[in-house]
């Protein structure tokens, strides 16, 4: 609650503001039974049409007044509840850039946007609703209870027993519903999941046919969905029917108690009328709080999964004391690396040591660590023993965005996001002209394509670039590294989707890029590494061998010479 409560903090003036107008609507409400007897026991007897006219003027401004107020109420408060959301949107989605690879490897895109959408709408209605409907609820309960103990105190104390029992039926229904929202907010995870799994799927679903099992899959969450929302509201519907028959049961007992007393001359007829409307003010705030009830679970359910998310560490910190990564001369050093994924070990005990400018190719077979190796230099994960340096310098002390800006990744499965070309390639350097991101495209023999489109570099690519082909998408990945330019380059399979012609013009570019750079190169296809400083073959027992393609080629029955011999046999 208390970092629930510090996002108001910002909106103090108008937070001050929405609930003030809030009071005195509530205020103005409760003074209308009163001037309602006063018209019945003052003014009619007196027959006095003037004053009747002008206290009919006056109640007239009054509630041009309240409108206005109730207009400031609503737009403003909505206000402070969406800007409260926002803050709170903005701080769930820097916080998830923070978190690791680890992080994404285990939880569903649908979770993240539920969480990041619908859950965080709910705790922006409770954030307006909330405190505000329930001091008001509270407020005109006591000040309608004690407006009707002036009137006849013997009928307010009978009216308002049935207070407590509704109270209590709310709070039972409500643990009930939170329950309830709490599964009801899981199944909506699980149904943004399979929605942006299954359309981001689409072409693979089309391509096997499968068109009829996913709709069955589909229907069979669909219809979990609709009975756990049933089940929701069959418990807020017993809640405000239960409500509902205990009000109107008072309603009746009032216009019984309230005749009598007027058939004794123990009530005016115009008390009698404020006293029957006051009762239905009465009830106005016990639905209000039933109405917060049933917010209730939702903005709560939806702000715990906020906070579940917020106090999710990511496994790489960034030290304290870390320093900017500048002048790079690219001297590698892994040292007794050692690292496990969940409870497999990928990597033990690794060294090995790579010289500035050098080119470094990784191979080996599939599962062996190749990947991981390279993926521990930029710290998408950590090291869980040993230590990686750069020109003498831990990783680990280094700031995250200095060593990821010195380093460029050109990854095997491309990821393009579904702007522009331009966009795309000039990520890693927003900044860029249209010359330099032209040249880059150049270099990555992309140019033609670029021309052949009517739009040129404003071509949006569609999404994850599903316009592009293969090769393609994996040339804009190479622009994308001609245009940033780092001083360290990972290459992890970046010609994989290339035909063999385009392959060997990009291989070209990719020598020319390495030139004067340490260059870190996983690869299957042999021919594109023979021509690598030294080549390290890379098995589930660590480092096997490691050499020239000639010298490798050498070793009698080794690990690299059998994989060049099935590439290359007839």
């Amino acid at each position: 609650m208390k970092r629930f409560f510090s996002y108001y903090a910002p909106y103090k003036a108008l937070f001050t503001l929405d609930f003030t107008c809030a009071v005195i609507v509530g205020l103005l409400e409760l003074a209308f039974p009163l001037i309602v007897n006063l018209f019945i026991d003052e003014l009619l007897p007196g027959e006095n049409v003037r004053m009747i006219l002008l206290a009919a003027a006056g109640l007239v401004i009054i509630y041009l007044f309240n409108t206005l107020l109730q207009f400031v109420v609503t737009y403003w408060g909505h206000m402070l509840g969406t800007n409260i959301e926002r803050d709170i949107r903005n701080d769930l989605y820097s916080h998830i850039q923070r978190l690791s690879y680890r992080f994404f490897d285990n939880t569903k895109t649908g979770k993240l946007l539920t969480r990041l959408t619908n859950d965080l709408m709910n705790v922006g209605e409770m954030a307006h609703h909330g405190p505000e409907d329930l001091f008001i609820a509270v407020m005109t309960l006591l000040g309608a209870f004690g407006i009707m103990l002036t009137i006849n105190a013997e009928l307010a104390v009978i009216s308002f027993i049935v207070v407590p029992v509704i109270l209590i039926l709310a709070i039972y229904f409500n643990k009930k519903m939170t329950v309830a929202f709490r599964e009801l907010f899981g199944r909506v995870s699980d149904f943004n999941h399979m929605i942006e799994d299954k359309v981001g799927g689409i072409r693979l679903v089309q391509a096997f046919a499968n068109e009829d099992r996913e709709l069955a899959a589909f229907r069979k969450i669909n219809e979990a969905f609709r009975k756990t929302k049933l089940k929701a509201y069959k418990i807020m519907s017993f809640n405000n029917s239960s409500t509902y028959m205990l009000m109107r049961l008072v309603t009746v007992f009032i216009l019984i108690a309230g005749t009598y007393f007027v058939m004794n001359d123990e009530l005016s007829y115009g008390e009698f009328v404020a006293f029957v409307l006051i009762s239905n003010m009465l009830f106005k705030p016990l639905e209000k709080i039933n109405a917060i009830i049933e917010l209730y679970p939702n903005g709560i359910a939806g702000f715990n999964h906020f906070t579940e998310i917020m106090r999710e560490e990511p496994d790489v910190q960034e030290r304290e004391n870390a320093v900017a990564l500048e002048n790079v001369r690219g001297n590698i050093v892994y040292e007794n690396v050692n690292f496990k994924y969940e409870e497999t070990t990928i990597l033990d005990n690794i060294s090995l040591s790579i010289h500035p400018g050098e080119t470094i190719a990784i191979v080996g077979p599939s599962g062996a660590g190749k990947t991981t190796l390279c993926s521990l230099l930029p710290r998408f994960y950590d090291v869980d023993g040993g230590s990686i340096s750069i020109d003498g310098t831990d990783i680990r002390d280094m700031t995250l965005s200095s060593l990821r800006e010195n380093i460029g990744t050109v990854q095997q499965d491309v990821f393009l996001f579904s702007g522009s070309l331009r966009d795309n390639v000039a990520y890693g350097k927003p900044e860029a002209s249209d010359g330099a991101v032209y040249e880059a495209l150049r270099k990555a023999q992309l140019t033609e394509l670029v021309e052949s489109y009517r739009d040129g570099l404003d071509t949006i690519v569609g999404e994850r670039g599903v316009k592009l082909s293969g090769g393609q998408k994996q040339r804009i990945a190479i622009a994308r590294m001609f245009l940033k330019n780092p001083p360290i380059l990972i290459l992890d399979e970046a010609t994989s989707a290339l035909d063999t012609e385009t392959e060997l013009q990009i291989q070209k570019a990719l020598n020319r890029l390495a030139e004067g750079r340490t260059t870190l190169v996983i690869a299957h296809r042999l021919a594109t590494i023979k021509n690598a400083d030294r080549i390290m073959v890379v098995t589930k027992d660590g480092i096997a061998e490691t050499g020239t393609h000639a010298e490798l080629l050498g070793i009698d029955n080794g690990i690299y010479k059998g994989l060049h011999d099935a590439q290359f046999s007839v």
